[in-house]
């Protein structure tokens, strides 16, 4: 039982997939528009990290390495598939604002990294309630930014007026909603407030000798440790590897980054 309750902590705090490996940047700047709609990415994320999670730990055995990462994705997007139809049976007017970032869950960073990180070298059991924890996690992190944006933008949460309006016609004096944030710019100005506020939270606890998991996401500028590198197109490679080629192209690279540097400065 604390194993199980180790892994919702670690997806929902220590490994929180937004606020602290920031992976699934992408569907987070484009869908958290308003908190349900963050609530319906967030779900349907947990239900197909959980379901995949727990195949793949099942299959794990089975798999040959050499084509892991296309079975996992055949796994991971058919329960997407299954995903897409309910919501478009059953709740057509979220199908309709999250449009083709549902599909697009079959290459989600969080899915595929937990299948790669954990699933595959896990008990069916924890690779499970690890879903289900990094799942919660992600979902808590869409709602509560797209709950910032939706109350700059318009003063109101989940549909709900908590913030009286402003009537120029009438004088009555409210709220004057600021636009900015229910559109693409206020996703980013919302999300680096939040990694700003993360990396004081992560100097807190390193200090305290308690560290967060170091980010493994695409802000975080470093491709070589994170388990997708080689399917998203990273392209940073470890100077540590024994290849003679591989350590001059390294090097060369290096060079030219550094020669740009200085032609800048």
């Amino acid at each position: 039982m604390s194993k199980i309750a180790e892994r919702l902590y670690n997806g929902i705090v220590k490994e929180n997939p937004i606020f602290v490996l920031l992976l699934g940047i992408c569907p987070t700047l484009a869908v958290t528009t308003s908190a349900g709609n963050g609530l319906g990415m967030g779900l349907s994320s947990m239900v197909v990290l959980a379901l995949s999670n727990a195949l793949i730990s099942a299959l794990r055995h089975l798999i040959p390495s050499r084509v892991r990462m296309p079975a996992f994705i055949v796994i991971v997007a058919s329960f997407v598939t299954i995903v897409q139809f309910l919501i478009q049976g059953y709740l057509p007017s979220l199908y309709d604002q999250l449009g083709i970032y549902i599909p697009l869950i079959v290459v989600n960073c969080i899915i595929l990294g937990r299948a790669e990180s954990f699933a595959s070298k896990n008990p069916v059991v924890l690779s499970f309630f690890d879903g289900i924890g990094m799942g919660l996690g992600f979902t808590l992190s869409l709602v509560f930014i797209g709950a910032v944006r939706e109350i700059l933008g318009s003063g109101a949460v989940f549909g709900v007026q908590i913030l009286p309006l402003a009537d120029a016609a009438s004088g009555k004096a409210g709220y004057t909603p600021i636009s900015i944030f229910v559109l693409a710019p206020g996703a980013f100005l919302i999300l680096a407030l939040l990694v700003v506020i993360m990396n004081v939270v992560r100097e807190k606890q390193e200090a305290k000798g308690k560290p967060l998991a170091k980010g493994n996401g695409c802000l975080s500028g470093e491709c070589s440790s994170c388990s997708l590198s080689s399917t998203c197109g990273g392209k940073t490679l470890s100077s540590e590897t024994e290849d003679p080629l591989v350590k001059k192209a390294v090097e060369n690279l290096k060079a030219k980054q550094n020669t740009t540097e200085e032609v800048k400065a």
